[in-house]
């Protein structure tokens, strides 16, 4: 009879390491996520020049309401050309540019044949009518509820952005940034006024 041998067991396999796994995982999550904003942004493209400015509705503050509405609805303002600002109060280049931005509205205002709209961007209401005050603003100004306008013109560079829109209601100039002069501000709206 022969000894027995001893059965040889099976080396047990190895897997994939945990931290490999994990970082396959997150590569993939990545991966989903970047696919899922680039589907969101081609379902809304970033607003360029010449295109038409989807219609939106800005709820205003009491004090800041426009021929005494509490709201202003774009379609509404068809026939005028339109410029709207993005502020917020937490905004260094916006307070640089807020006297500016209202000496431009106070010499259009009177011939009612454009229309400033402000647009305060992720603030709080105190800050923003602090703020509003400071600079005296007297054009029309109201919060971007849940970043829905903002949406709409697919902002993602920050604050102060400048939007003018024609009598069509399409866009013809974008500003990054703030404005330096009333002068810059009018050399932008008086063509556009003219029909140029």
């Amino acid at each position: 009879m022969m000894p027995q041998q001893p059965k040889s067991t099976p080396a047990p396999k190895r897997g994939v390491p945990l931290l490999t796994q994990m970082l396959i995982w997150v590569g993939l999550l990545g991966l989903l996520g970047l696919l899922a904003a680039g589907l969101v942004k081609a379902k809304n493209p970033i607003l360029g020049i010449g295109s038409p400015v989807p219609d939106f509705t800005l709820t205003l503050f009491s004090g800041y309401e426009y021929n005494g509405d509490s709201e202003v609805k774009l379609s509404d303002l068809n026939g005028k050309v339109v410029v709207v600002n993005f502020w917020a109060s937490w905004c260094q280049p916006c307070a640089g540019e807020a006297a500016e931005v209202e000496s431009a509205w106070n010499s259009y205002e009177e011939a009612g044949q454009v229309v400033f709209l402000g647009v305060d961007y992720v603030d709080t209401e105190p800050e923003a009518r602090a703020y509003m005050t400071k600079f005296n603003l007297s054009y029309p100004n109201g919060p971007d509820m849940g970043t829905r306008i903002s949406q709409i013109f697919n902002r993602n560079l920050g604050v102060p952005e400048t939007y003018v829109i024609d009598r069509q209601g399409v866009l013809r100039f974008t500003q990054i940034g703030p404005f330096q002069s009333v002068t810059e501000i009018q050399a932008i709206i008086d063509p556009i006024l003219a029909g140029r």
